[in-house]
């Protein structure tokens, strides 16, 4: 047991050494990396700020005084729909997210759900589409899900320039372009409307781009804050990213419908069909007749000639009868419920027979039935083709080449209706430096992705996270596991105290004092045992005794150590 305790001693002390090492190395790691796991564990959120001309607006919802200076809630009417549901009532408020994120950090909440709701800004400065792209970037987090409703953002177009116009907002304002998540049953959009202004009659037409190249079911239904970004640039190409990854690319002149561009030519509206016009590709035979031999009334099956009923086919026996040992209910009313009838069961008489009841021949298919007549088709003399009316320049054709330059932009606005309440909408930004919407992203978006990441890792997560960061930890755990197999291995596998000798020479009961001392005990083991007869064998024993007593001592200190637990080894005497 003591050998056992100091070994258990040691092992303690090397772990102890080694986890020591550990948090050493962890904290020299940390004195030296600014990013350390204390400090993204705090969270440290600033509202963001973005100094620069190419900032058209920044909106983080931190501030509700600055918010209520600048944000106007409609006033006006939905169009087209009763009175009783026109009015924009949905209520907005400044809050915190259900699941609190970052500390201090705020969103604009639409806490009303089957409500009309609209509200909107203005921009700081107009944008015009010129020279440089138009990037809109917002975060939308579904607090609740979403069954039915959007949850789009509307850059209100030039004409929405005062707080006055803000409070007419309603779903008729002109806009330049909606954008963002809509969602209805299993109709999931993400929508990238633009509208057109023809430039030959000055009529307005909606663009509405190609789908998705990837289905986007989890940002309806997480309930996690997701990021949508909008990129329209100067050479008619725009992408949209979902959490910082491009989820659809394209071009305005090719991926809109209808496209921006109409044909240059049409089919004439006014040009008809003649009368005489046959587009009957193939037609009956007129000269074929029926052959006098065609007999239509022969039946397609008839029974078959050359089948014989069966031996023991019982005629008499019916293949059900009533189960006799069925009782009538006591309850049974005949003047109500009626006469009363047995269930059918298998007649057991028909087991063993071929069959029961009445035989008939099986059918067969009729050798001599050829089916009703009909004449063959041939090719049609007359045959024109399809018809197609004639093709006229188009009246109303015209050629864009610059989409892009859409109406300025004055304002952005949510007018929406939504089945499920408690949507949240932050960090809304306009600018046209991706550059800033990146570093805007960096400051809002991705510190609540890394948030939500550290908080759902598990312990195991988290640590295989720091070891990817700190290689050196990987390294510390392959020799602590090293270490731990072979204390675990030499506790139970290695040199251990020799068993005492049995002691052959005495005839006397052996049993060791337990007061008596390890000195007393080597003492003893070194007295010259008797020897009755001394050969040249017996000279020789001792020395090679003392020289493999040696030998182990020099390849087992252990062994050394605890020699007075117990007899030494004897090497046999040579005969």
């Amino acid at each position: 047991m003591a050998e056992i305790s100091r070994k258990l001693f040691l092992f303690s002390i090397l772990l102890a050494f080694f986890g020591n090492t550990r948090l050493t190395n962890a904290n020299e790691v940390d004195q030296n990396d600014e990013a350390t796991v204390e400090i993204e564990e705090d969270d440290q959120y600033v509202s963001p700020e973005l100094n620069s001309d190419s900032v058209y607006l920044s909106e983080h919802f931190d501030d509700e005084n600055a918010f209520k200076r600048k944000w106007i809630k409609s006033e006006a009417k939905k169009q087209g729909v009763d009175e009783n549901i026109a009015k924009y009532d949905g209520k907005w408020e400044i809050q915190q997210p259900i699941r609190k994120i970052l500390k201090n950090d705020f969103g604009l909440v639409l806490t009303t759900e089957a409500k009309h709701a609209a509200i909107s800004t203005l921009l700081d400065k107009p944008f015009e589409f010129k020279n440089k792209p138009l990037i809109v970037q917002y975060e939308v987090t579904m607090q609740e899900g979403q069954n039915c409703g959007g949850a789009y953002i509307k850059l209100l177009s030039k004409g929405t320039n005062t707080k006055a116009d803000l409070r007419k907002f309603h779903d008729q304002t002109p806009y330049t372009i909606m954008f963002g998540p809509d969602k209805c049953g299993n109709d999931n959009k993400l929508h990238f409307i633009f509208r057109h202004k023809n430039p030959k009659n000055g009529t307005i037409e909606e663009k509405h781009s190609k789908k998705p190249t990837q289905r986007l079911d989890d940002i309806y239904k997480d309930k996690e804050p997701h990021l949508y970004t909008l990129i329209v640039r100067p050479d008619n190409t725009f992408s949209i990213l979902v959490d910082n990854k491009e989820v659809n690319a394209g071009s305005l002149l090719e991926d809109f419908t209808p496209p921006v561009n109409p044909p240059e030519e049409i089919d004439d509206p006014n040009d008809k069909k003649p009368e005489d016009w046959d587009e009957r590709e193939k037609i009956v035979d007129p000269s074929a007749t029926k052959p006098d031999d065609w007999d239509e009334t022969e039946p397609a099956q008839i029974k078959d000639p050359n089948a014989i009923k069966p031996e023991g086919w019982l005629d008499d026996e019916p293949e059900m009868i009533p189960d006799p040992s069925a009782v009538k209910p006591s309850d049974w009313d005949e003047e109500m419920d009626g006469t009363w009838e047995a269930a059918l069961v298998d007649n057991p008489a028909c087991e063993s027979a071929p069959g029961c009841g009445q035989w008939a021949p099986p059918t067969v298919p009729n050798p001599n039935y050829k089916g009703i007549w009909r004449a063959p088709l041939i090719p049609n003399p007359n045959y024109k083709g399809k018809w197609n009316p004639r093709r006229i320049p188009n009246p109303d054709y015209f050629k864009d080449d610059h989409p892009f330059q859409m109406t300025p932009i004055h304002g952005v606005g949510f007018e929406l209706w939504s089945m499920s309440p408690m949507l949240l909408f932050d960090n809304v930004l306009v600018t046209d430096d991706f550059a800033l919407a990146e570093r805007w992203a960096q400051q809002t978006f991705v510190l609540k992705k890394a948030k939500l990441s550290r908080d759902s890792d598990s312990f195991l997560d988290r640590g295989l996270k720091y070891a990817g960061d700190n290689p050196w930890v990987y390294a510390v755990v392959i020799l602590g596991a090293f270490l731990v197999i072979g204390f675990v291995t030499y506790l139970l596998c290695g040199p251990k105290s020799e068993p005492e000798a049995d002691p052959k020479k005495t005839d006397a009961f052996v049993e060791d004092d337990p007061h008596q001392s390890e000195a007393e005990e080597d003492l003893k083991e070194e007295e010259p045992r008797e020897k009755p007869t001394k050969t040249k064998a017996d000279l020789e024993g001792p020395e090679e005794e003392v020289e493999n007593v040696t030998l182990t001592t020099e390849a087992s200190p252990t062994e050394t150590e605890g020699a007075g637990d117990g007899h030494r080894k004897r090497k046999p005497r040579k005969e």
